[in-house]
């Protein structure tokens, strides 16, 4: 508290009032000017005399500068900042002024007065303020709010508070991946500088100087400059750090202040989800659209090797012509093929692709340079434009039945092939198209009925060859539920009960299916493999529990053993 602030009830408070205070945590009282509403249900009352700009309010741990002028009911004037021209600062639902305040002023918006109520028990109670207030007095102060400064704990542990000095733009934070570039300002609690520098570009869980600067700018916005003091275990802890270079020592268990402005980010993305191929994005795109599975796209791209080699440019000369390819249609490598997916309209990114999704184990002779073996490529890369394939939702009902048709057979094709993810896809994109058929005429539902078998069927072989059995099961299930006597469904499903050990589910389903069609070879094959099986399971079994036998067994002998021994020693 500042010390020409000589009115308590916006200063110090009794002991025996320093209890947590207990906010309400209804919506935000809303009040047209002149209004008068209850806040609570203490007895304090609000009346707005002036609106104020926007809609944020201060929060507890914020740091608020207001005007007030305090009265009693009579008309007594016993304290006004106003009178003293110097705005009265203080931190926000830390018990520093009398709880009426607390609770009040977290109601208010910049700029906005209002005329609050406070009944004794939320000021100075029985006791009062002697001399200028009475005991149990309802008090009225005239607040408006001047401003705020934002305090966040932000690891919510007391380690690192973050007071907000200038604030960002837009909503999104840095994430994880990304790279972040920042200014900061290091200061002991002294004052001492011992650390600052402009400029430095760093990736956010990789971090930089210490601890602290990466959990602060993954809460802060682009622009956003924040002073943020930071407890020992988000420093350099109980060891300290020595001066070297530029940087001074910073002691053992020292408190730090940092100025800290995230001036910019650039987006980091792990397109496969195993950080084998890296997107960073140099220029943000244009709307919200991306290419889908299909889609015609183009681009201008350079491909290089780690070491600088250029091996492709496309599109980046004068009158060159850009890049065009199909995608998920393997006209260009799988990590090229799955970025530019993630891409938007203008978007320019850098592509960071290893091996497994580039050019892989083997020697690849490019128009450029030949890429080596096991060669991680970077390629620099901006999608111009792109035309997406048709949805199914802007289809008719016969283009749906025609693309279904389509998607089946490169479904086949890659089948053939031992693409079997990819297979896989092209079959549930079919069954996408036709999923719905409420539209359809007799001829056509009995037409997708047909493809929803085929390719429900051929994506269970699918999900079996890439040992995905559950998946296998749920699909054949599919087929049965309209269709219970169809032996390609029995005949897959019980391949998926085997190997889920599902053994008697299995021989149900290869029982029927041998009801159905006596005849079929493969069914006859799969009874084998299974009967074979449960020789094995019942193999085991007998071994399991003829060990379990057995040792119960030696327990009981040893049971009537022991009294034998006892009795010849007597």
């Amino acid at each position: 508290m500042e010390d020409d602030f000589d009115f308590n009830a916006a200063g110090a408070m009794n002991d025996e009032m320093m209890d947590d205070v207990a906010y309400d945590d209804d919506a935000p009282v809303t009040l047209k000017v002149g209004e008068e509403k209850e806040i609570g249900k203490e007895g304090l009352k609000k009346k707005l005399l002036k609106e104020g700009e926007g809609w944020d309010t201060p929060d507890n741990g914020d740091e608020v500068e207001v005007h007030y002028t305090g009265t009693l009911l009579d008309g007594t004037k016993f304290d006004s900042s106003r009178d003293r021209g110097t705005p009265f600062k203080f931190t926000l639902g830390q018990g520093q002024v009398i709880k009426g305040w607390d609770q009040g002023i977290k109601t208010m918006k910049k700029g906005e007065n209002a005329l609050f109520t406070i009944p004794a028990e939320l000021a100075y109670g029985e006791s009062g303020s002697p001399p200028t207030i009475p005991p149990n007095a309802t008090l009225q102060f005239d607040v408006q709010l001047l401003s705020w400064l934002s305090v966040k704990d932000i690891c919510k542990d007391g380690g690192i508070f973050k007071k907000i000095l200038n604030k960002g733009e837009n909503w999104e934070n840095p994430k994880d991946l990304d790279e972040v570039l920042v200014n900061y300002e290091v200061r002991l609690e002294d004052g001492t500088v011992v650390a600052k520098s402009d400029g430095i570009e760093f990736t956010v869980e990789d971090g930089h100087f210490c601890p602290a600067l990466s959990k602060a700018v993954k809460t802060m916005k682009k622009g956003e400059k924040v002073l943020l003091t930071v407890k020992p275990q988000y420093g350099f802890g109980e060891k300290g750090k020595q001066a070297s270079g530029d940087e001074g020592a910073v002691p053992a268990n020292a408190t730090l202040q940092i100025t800290l402005e995230l001036v910019s980010w650039k987006t980091v993305s792990d397109v496969t989800k195993d950080r084998r191929v890296m997107k960073k994005i140099l220029k943000e795109g244009e709307g919200y659209e991306r290419p889908n599975e299909g889609a015609v796209v183009q681009v201008k791209l350079i491909g290089k090797l780690q070491d600088g080699t250029i091996f492709t440019k496309k599109g980046y000369d004068d009158g060159a012509e850009l890049f065009e390819f199909k995608t998920d249609e393997e006209q260009v490598i799988e990590g090229l093929d799955r970025a530019v997916m993630s891409m938007k309209k203008g978007e320019v990114a850098t592509l960071t692709v290893a091996p497994e999704y580039a050019f892989g184990s083997t020697e690849s002779k490019q128009e450029l340079a030949t890429i080596p073996p096991n060669s991680t490529v970077i390629y620099e890369l901006e999608l111009v434009s792109f035309v997406k394939e048709k949805e199914s939702w802007d289809m008719n009902t016969q283009e749906k039945i025609e693309a279904a048709g389509k998607k089946k057979e490169e479904g086949n094709s890659l089948f053939k092939a031992g693409k079997y993810l990819k297979a896989s896809k092209r079959y549930e994109k079919a069954v996408k198209y036709i999923e719905y058929d409420t539209s359809f005429g007799d001829e056509e539902k009995k037409q997708a009925k047909a493809l929803k078998v085929s390719c429900n069927l051929n994506n269970a072989a699918c999900k079996l060859k890439l040992k995905e059995y559950k998946q296998a099961e749920k699909l054949c299930t599919k087929v049965l539920e309209n269709d219970s006597r169809n032996v390609k469904a029995l005949y897959r499903r019980a391949q998926a009960y085997i190997n889920l050990a599902d053994l008697d589910l299995a021989e149900l389903d290869i029982k029927k299916a041998l009801e159905i069609d006596p005849d079929n070879r493969d069914v006859k094959l799969e009874y084998k493999v299974l009967k074979e099986k449960m020789r094995e399971y019942n193999k085991k079994d007998a071994k399991f529990y003829g060990n379990i036998f057995a040792k119960l067994g030696a327990l009981d002998s040893k049971k009537t053993a022991a009294p034998m021994a006892i009795d010849s020693k007597a």
